[in-house]
C-alpha cells in the first residue's frame, strides 16, 4: 500500500500557496516573467519580424490624407483590413495579407469586426465614380447598405498645407520619407490629381505604382472624397500577388 504522506505534504504546500495572497502573487510573477522571456527573448536576435516585400512603398502624400480621413470617420469599425488565411476568405476577398503591407501604417487598420466588406484588396475593382456615388448615396448602388451617406467629403475642400509636418513625424517613426519627398509634399499633392503637370516623371520615381489622375471629377478643387478615393484605390495594388500562391498553400 503506498504511503500517502507524500502526497498530503504536496497538497499542504499548495494550499498554503493559494491562502496566501502575497506567495500567490509572487507565484505568478515569476510565471509571467518566465513566459515573457521565453516568448520575448527571440526578438532581440531577428533583424526584423516583418518580411520585406517587393513594391511596398510610403503613401503618397495624397493617400495618406485620404487615409486619415478614413481613420477620422471611423471606417475601420465596419471595414477590415486584413484578410485571413482561410479558404473562404482568400475566395471573396483575394490574397491574404501579407504583414509587410502595413508596414508603414500608424496605426494599422486591421480591425476586428466588419459589417461591410474587408478592403484590404479594394483598389482599382471599381472605378473612381463608383466610389464617389457610393459615398455620396451607398444605397444607390448597394440597396442593403447599411453606411452612412458621406456626401460632405465630396463638399469639403481637403486641407493639406501641414503634410510635410506629418511626413516628418512618421518619418521618425520609421517609415522611409526622404527629405526630396517632404520638400516636395505640398507640390505631389496637386500633381497626384493632375497627371499633365511637369513634375509628374519624378512623382512617380519617389512613388513608384501612384495613380494619376483626376479622382473627384465633379470638381476642381482638390476635396476630400478625391484623396479618400486616392487612397482606396491604393489599397492591395503595390504586391505582386502573382509571387504568392496562396491558393495553393490553402488546399
Amino acid at each position: 500500500m503506498s504511503n500517502p504522506a507524500p502526497a498530503q505534504s504536496l497538497w499542504a504546500r499548495h494550499a498554503k500557496i493559494e491562502t496566501n495572497s502575497i506567495l500567490l502573487l509572487i507565484g505568478i510573477l515569476i510565471a509571467i516573467s518566465f513566459g515573457g522571456l521565453i516568448e520575448i527573448a527571440p526578438l532581440f536576435y531577428l533583424q526584423s519580424t516583418v518580411e520585406k516585400v517587393e513594391g511596398m512603398r510610403p503613401y503618397t502624400p495624397l493617400e495618406l490624407a485620404g487615409r486619415n480621413i478614413y481613420v477620422r470617420e471611423g471606417c475601420y469599425l465596419c471595414h477590415s483590413q486584413m484578410i485571413r488565411a482561410l479558404r473562404d476568405e482568400v475566395e471573396r476577398y483575394g490574397n491574404y495579407s501579407l504583414a509587410a503591407e502595413s508596414m508603414y501604417d500608424h496605426p494599422f487598420q486591421w480591425g476586428s469586426k466588419r459589417n461591410g466588406p474587408d478592403l484590404a484588396r479594394i483598389g482599382e475593382k471599381y472605378s473612381d465614380d463608383w466610389h464617389l456615388a457610393h459615398l455620396n448615396e451607398p444605397r444607390a448602388l448597394v440597396p442593403q447598405s447599411i453606411m452612412p451617406s458621406y456626401a460632405f467629403l465630396s463638399r469639403t475642400p481637403l486641407e493639406y498645407r501641414a503634410m510635410a509636418d506629418h511626413l516628418r513625424v512618421l518619418r521618425t517613426e520609421g517609415v522611409p520619407y526622404s527629405d526630396e519627398m517632404i520638400e516636395q509634399s505640398l507640390a505631389d499633392v496637386r500633381t497626384q490629381v493632375d497627371p499633365d503637370s511637369a513634375g509628374a516623371d519624378a512623382f512617380l520615381k519617389r512613388y513608384p505604382k501612384a495613380k494619376l489622375r483626376k479622382f473627384d471629377a465633379s470638381h476642381r478643387e482638390i476635396t476630400e472624397a478625391e484623396a479618400l478615393i486616392a487612397y482606396l484605390q491604393m489599397l492591395g495594388t503595390l504586391v505582386d500577388f502573382k509571387l504568392y500562391d496562396n491558393k495553393a498553400n490553402l488546399r
